[in-house]
């Protein structure tokens, strides 16, 4: 009897997790948006943690795109499985995986392994380029500041999405091109040095954010 009560509160439980993603899927996205980028450490672990929301999402007709880092190859118990042939099966099961879900495009990022991954810039411009590319409205990753997440992979991508987030922002790429629009307001701009205002600016936005250049700004829910 009180294995069948618990099967059925988990069933209830489980209904009610269901629920709340259908009627919350709506509002992931700012009005309007259609695009999603899931920045993942290793195959599976988006099905883990949102493969309903995504398959929701997917069913509304949202772009959404997977990147991962890693292609899991340290992730088998079989004493004769070598690492890179376990890489080659979770690419492929990935894949069927994304097929099933309604993912239309994946990133395998190449030069990281499973159990190694590391916060560092070079993966945070990884990730930002991918932004950068991709131009999501909203992105999913792994909770670097999750109570009891022992995966170290699971931490350093999730930072690094974070602050790769940050650095698509930043106007470095561009802050030739600001200068020079607002030179072409000259009745405005003529007594002053605009490329040296525009440089300090730039710095004072980015310091907080480790940004070389950015603007900054409030963002008030009307």
């Amino acid at each position: 009897m009180g294995e069948s009560s618990s099967c059925a509160c988990g069933h209830e439980r489980a209904r009610k997790r269901i629920e709340l993603m259908t009627t919350t899927s709506k509002v992931l996205l700012p009005p309007g948006g259609q695009r999603i980028l899931v920045v993942q450490a290793h195959p599976d672990d988006a099905e883990h943690l949102c493969g309903g929301t995504m398959a929701l999402l997917a069913a509304e007709g949202k772009a959404i795109h997977y990147l991962f880092v890693t292609r899991g190859d340290k992730g088998s118990d079989d004493p004769v499985m070598t690492p890179e042939r376990l890489a080659t099966i979770r690419e492929q099961e990935q894949r069927r995986a994304a097929a099933t879900l309604g993912v239309q495009t994946l990133t395998f990022l190449d030069g990281y392994l499973d159990g190694e991954v590391e916060p560092t810039i070079a993966l945070r411009r990884e990730i930002a380029l991918v932004v950068r590319q991709w131009k999501p409205d909203v992105v999913f990753t792994l909770d670097p500041w999750r109570k009891n997440e022992i995966h170290p992979d699971h931490r350093a991508v999730g930072m690094c999405t974070v602050d790769a987030l940050a650095s698509a922002r930043g106007i470095s790429s561009v802050v030739e091109k600001k200068i020079a629009v607002l030179c072409c307001h000259e009745s405005q701009t003529k007594h002053r040095d605009i490329p040296a205002w525009i440089y300090q600016q730039g710095i004072l936005a980015g310091a907080p954010h480790k940004m070389k250049y950015a603007e900054s700004f409030h963002h008030y829910v009307m």
